[in-house]
């Protein structure tokens, strides 16, 4: 499996939080990395691209720029826990891709717990691409606690 997660980009205060919309930089930061992502992802995949969106109009605004059909997932919302979002994607079992559009501090917390000791900490519009690997068979249960799930592909911030 690989995961992208992609932080939402730039919006404008306001409430309640679910309402906010993009601000003008958010909208080319959105713009900026979806077209990144339009030309690193494969066209053609046996199992395509699944996207995930939170709710919130902000996420489902970043969604948008990519052009490409997308599944709005309420276990996504901003008050989601690494737990939630891990459930919500079937970490690591899913075959293919699976980008999230979601929010900080979740998105960060995947990255981290994934890659293990390693901490990312996303800016607006950012995104981290990270590929499973297998845990080692021969280590003890609290070493693949502490063993990263995940290495890193790439990552990019507008």
């Amino acid at each position: 499996m690989e995961l992208i997660l992609w932080r939402h980009a730039h919006a404008e205060p306001g409430f309640p939080d679910l309402a906010r919309v993009l601000s003008v930089r958010g909208r080319e930061e959105a713009s900026d990395a979806a077209q990144w992502l339009n030309e690193h992802l494969p066209t053609h995949l046996p199992t395509p691209c699944r996207i995930l969106v939170s709710p919130a109009q902000r996420t489902q605004q970043t969604a948008a720029t990519l052009a490409r059909l997308y599944e709005t997932v309420p276990a996504l919302a901003p008050e989601a826990s690494m737990d939630d979002l891990l459930a919500a994607i079937d970490w690591p079992k899913k075959k293919g891709i699976t980008l999230v559009i979601g929010h900080q501090p979740t998105l960060g917390e995947v990255a981290t717990y994934l890659l293990g000791e390693s901490r990312w900490t996303p800016k607006t519009a950012s995104l981290c691409w990270l590929k499973a690997v297998e845990p080692s068979e021969k280590l003890t249960i609290e070493a693949k606690r502490r063993q990263a799930q995940a290495t890193l592909v790439a990552v990019f911030t507008p």
